[in-house]
């Protein structure tokens, strides 16, 4: 019996070996879209050692992006390396080294391990940019979107690479946020699955694993609680400032919902439920909000704008 247990613990032992040796170690990184959340992901890979590439369309993009991250990581030393300033340079000077830049997406990603994309919440032009970076990256890199609510399987079929593509959905502010959402798909290789959960720690994050479904976990359930704070608004059953006030203190949350949809921009909210409307029409849940649209046509968009569901200096 003893010898059987053994026999079983180095069986075990050796399948574990063996996945671990198929996973890909990721220490090549090009990410797509130079804004907040592709500089922010560029910061906190470059930040964990990896060689990072970060493209956007023009120069001038990139060097507003560069100028956020170092800005960022001068926040971050601050708090860092409060009692070793000189620990704290050289943290920056070694994190801006891991990272360049380009304008050209297909000539950087011959070399790159994962491709992260983060631009514009559009299928259409996300499947464009997989379905020709699919042409020049290697047989064995990976494809990530940082998308938040559109579906990863409809981007995957735009390439070859099915089997090594997945979901990569990074919070707000990136360096800040210390979760990530793992999107495996049906078509998901396990070495894939496990190759981004690997990456998600390696970057300091806690990783939390999803199916492909609307929203994935935090917007499944975020965006239909704003939606129905919206709701009860336009039925007059309560007031936004005490809607607002109610779920602070009652529910311990630290934003009220219409607070929170000024802060992401009712524009987004309104593109996501309407997305996620045409997937599902009979879901209650994604039904769109005639308020919600009104504003979102009079160009009342939230905190960018100066107004939303309230105003701001």
């Amino acid at each position: 019996m003893a010898f059987a247990t053994r026999h079983f613990v180095r069986a075990a032992s050796s399948d574990a070996a063996t996945a671990a040796a198929k996973k890909l170690l990721i220490k090549h990184v090009t990410i797509i879209g130079g804004g907040l959340m592709g500089a922010g992901i560029a910061q906190v890979a470059a930040a964990s050692g990896h060689t990072v590439v970060l493209v956007d369309q023009s120069d001038e993009i990139l060097k507003k992006s560069t100028k956020g991250i170092e800005e960022s990581l001068q926040r971050v030393t601050k708090k860092k390396f409060a009692d070793k300033p000189e620990a704290g340079a050289e943290f920056i000077k070694k994190t801006l080294k891991n990272l360049t830049t380009s304008t050209d997406a297909a000539s950087v990603v011959h070399s790159t391990d994962l491709v992260i994309e983060a631009i514009v919440e559009n299928l259409e032009v996300k499947n464009k940019l997989f379905k020709t970076l699919d042409k020049f990256a290697p047989e064995h890199t990976i494809f990530a979107s940082n998308t938040s609510s559109l579906q990863i399987t409809e981007m995957a079929n735009a390439t070859t690479r099915q089997d090594r593509f997945g979901g990569l959905h990074f919070f707000n502010p990136v360096p800040m946020m210390k979760l990530v959402e793992v999107i495996k798909t049906p078509m998901t290789s396990q070495k894939t699955f496990e190759s981004l959960m690997d990456f998600s720690k390696a970057v300091g994050k806690s990783p939390v694993s999803c199916k492909d479904t609307p929203g994935f976990i935090v917007n499944r359930l975020l965006v239909p609680y704003m939606m129905e704070a919206v709701r009860l608004f336009e039925r007059g059953d309560a007031s936004k400032e005490d809607i607002d006030v109610a779920m602070k203190l009652g529910a311990g949350y630290p934003m009220g919902p219409f607070e929170l949809l000024d802060y992401v921009g009712l524009d987004t909210s309104k593109y996501i439920i309407d997305g996620w409307h045409s997937l599902e029409p009979n879901n209650p849940l994604f039904a769109p909000s005639p308020l919600l649209n009104k504003l979102v046509e009079e160009k009342k968009l939230g905190k960018k704008t100066g107004e939303g569901f309230y105003k701001y200096k």
